[in-house]
């Protein structure tokens, strides 16, 4: 093994620093210190984006149920915290089925409606779908999603793993992260009637949001919920079986009075979304796409999503010698960087809804030979800031449909009018939540629920905050012809879940947060755990970088080849070299992502849970 000797120097974190002295002495990275302690769990395991959360999901593992089941009641707690999400948005899962030995892959993102077309919204003199508002809205997905997971895979009732959330939409102790949020958007949100009436119970004063720890109450939410929970208990007494009875509940709420009263609420503030709409839409079962990197398997859920482009950047990178780079070395965050600009690139041209034609090319884009051919332009010394997609159709035994659109592509897009680079860091960091779940038995679970964030548009008297995912279509075939809005499709998202397996059995299983930077941020944290020999719990709190060299999937879809942010214990040598090297850098002191994970620990048949310093996150596991 070669070993670069600028590492010492170049390393800027304690964890950096044990895992070159692991590597020096030829033997796994010694303990660093963290912020937060490693989660430990002999039976089950359940993390995401706030304790009260977990705290749901841990209830229903102490009932007895499954990781799919914890899962389920965790997204449920969730949207009912508008932890950046709600109920109308949507849920984006892989589940690994220990009885099979596969992972399926759940589709719960909702389509865009009837009338949603490029003409629509370029004759309201739009260049791309709204950011927020009722004309940002497809059709909700979480619901569906929820109760496809439980029915397919759980062994809960719907009642059981609905039960805390209800109790939380009867009133649960907000707390000020949510607070502040509907305060900064207190204006927006006195738009639209429900909104404003539920979210702003102190309209008038000062401060109209809820107060930090005052008893958050969504009656018409829990009147939804419990109308689901009715229907699967009115099918269980008419003789249906468990699985049933929860499709029953589907029903109801996507062609029965809440599909009703919520396309009602939709159309009183000038949404486009239809009971046909509603009534066509289903969650899709689907079969994930994977890649082996050094015999570790990782699986993805596909081009509907971005989460191909972290396969992608894995298959790039196992053609260099990444160890013995140094961890946060100068060589080591511009390789990362170039590879993540090359899959990306690709992203952003091939990436869209593989239901609608040209499906996209994911075997040419998952090509270990395409892969190859893509690693030869990196360049060695100096950022390229016009990194273009390449043409993987070669690698499938394809033609292109798209060489013109292809040959006059280019890496930067302007908007406009030029986006406020603050406002640019919003969109593009944009939140969400995720879930993590394992089991004994062998159940793992990884879930990036979202959509519906504050300040969302609450359909009439359901309580539940309409999704702002159309901003994700373009409205031109020249910015992404796989992506180009069109009825009944779904826009391709930044949520991406993931699974590792190694020998065929779960060994990581995590997600994070933050739109654009989520698959940067999955990434680097693999690669700590499986080339640096972090801990899980390590991994999700180490030095990260960021790029916005890829176009922004929210808002005016800009971005800024070359810009690089890093993390403020970054060597100064590092920096130095950086810079000679065409970044503009900037620095934040928690640079990982609010990365949630779980490390399943076949030596010793236990569970490590891991959620990082950056924010609310955290786990419980016993």
């Amino acid at each position: 093994m070669r070993l670069d000797p600028t590492i010492p120097k170049l390393l800027g974190t304690a964890a950096a620093a044990a895992c070159a002295l692991g590597l020096l002495l030829g033997s796994p990275a010694a303990p660093a210190r963290t912020q937060k302690p490693a989660l430990h769990g002999a039976h089950w395991m359940a993390v995401t984006g706030k304790p009260l959360a977990a705290t749901a999901g841990a209830k229903i593992f102490e009932q007895g149920g499954n990781a799919v089941d914890a899962a389920c009641a965790m997204i449920a707690a969730t949207s009912t915290m508008w932890d950046t999400l709600s109920w109308g948005g949507e849920t984006q899962a892989l589940i690994y089925n220990p009885h099979t030995g596969q992972v399926i892959g759940i589709n719960g993102l909702g389509v865009a409606p009837t009338g949603a077309t490029p003409e629509y919204f370029h004759k309201l003199g739009m260049r791309y779908p709204p950011e927020f508002g009722p004309l940002a809205a497809v059709t909700p997905g979480t619901p569906g999603g929820l109760m496809t997971m439980l029915a397919e895979y759980g062994t809960f009732s719907l009642k059981q793993v609905l039960a805390p959330a209800i109790q939380m939409a009867d009133g649960y102790p907000i707390e000020a992260e949510l607070v502040n949020t509907i305060e900064q958007n207190k204006a927006r949100l006195k738009q639209w009637p429900d909104s404003k009436r539920v979210l702003l119970p102190h309209l008038g004063q000062a401060h109209e949001a809820p107060e930090p720890g005052e008893m958050f109450r969504q009656p018409e939410l829990a009147a939804t919920l419990r109308k689901l929970v009715e229907a699967e208990s009115q099918a269980l007494a008419a003789g249906k079986d468990r699985k049933r009875a929860i499709y029953a509940a589907y029903e109801r709420f996507y062609r029965g009075d809440i599909a009703q009263e919520f396309v009602r609420g939709v159309h009183e503030v000038g949404g486009l979304i239809t009971l046909q709409d509603l009534a066509q839409w289903k969650v899709k079962i689907e079969e994930p796409v994977h890649v082996s990197y050094k015999g570790i398997e990782v699986y993805k859920l596909t081009t509907w999503v971005q989460s191909p482009v972290m396969l992608q950047a894995l298959n790039i990178l196992e053609n260099v010698d990444l160890k013995s780079m140094g961890y946060d070395s100068a060589q080591y965050i511009h390789t990362l960087y170039q590879a993540m600009n090359l899959a990306y690139a690709d992203r952003d041209f091939y990436y869209g809804d593989p239901a609608f034609q040209p499906v996209p090319p994911i075997r040419g884009l998952l090509s270990k030979n395409y892969a190859k051919a893509r690693a030869q332009l990196m360049r060695a010394d100096h950022n390229d800031p016009d990194v273009r997609p390449g043409d993987p159709y070669p690698y499938q035994g394809g033609r292109n449909p798209f060489t013109a659109i292809l040959k006059n592509w280019h890496s930067r897009m302007p908007a406009a009018t030029p986006t406020a680079l603050a406002e640019f860091d919003r969109t593009f960091r944009l939140g969400t939540t995720s879930v993590e779940a394992a089991d004994q038995e062998g159940w793992a679970v990884s879930v990036t629920p979202s959509g519906g964030w504050v300040p969302a548009v609450i359909a009439g008297h359901t309580g539940i905050g309409l999704s702002q995912r159309m901003q994700s279509f373009v409205l031109d075939a020249s910015e992404n012809p796989y992506n180009v809005l069109e009825p009944g499709k779904r826009p391709r998202a930044t949520l991406t879940p993931t699974l590792a397996l190694k020998d065929g059995k779960p060994y990581l299983i995590f997600s994070v947060q933050g739109g654009d930077t989520q698959d940067q941020n999955l990434l680097q944290f693999f690669l700590d755990v499986v080339e640096f020999g972090m801990t899980v719990q390590e991994a999700t709190e180490a030095a990260n970088i960021t790029s916005y060299q890829m176009r922004d999937s929210f808002g005016a879809h800009e971005s800024f080849p070359g810009r690089l942010t890093v993390n403020s214990s970054t060597a100064p040598e590092v920096r130095a070299q950086l810079k000679r090297m065409g970044y503009t850098l900037d620095y934040v002191e928690r640079s990982s992502g609010p990365i949630n994970a779980i490390f399943v620990d076949r030596a010793h048949g236990t569970l490590w849970g891991g959620s990082s310093n950056h924010g609310e996150d955290y786990g419980i596991g016993w």
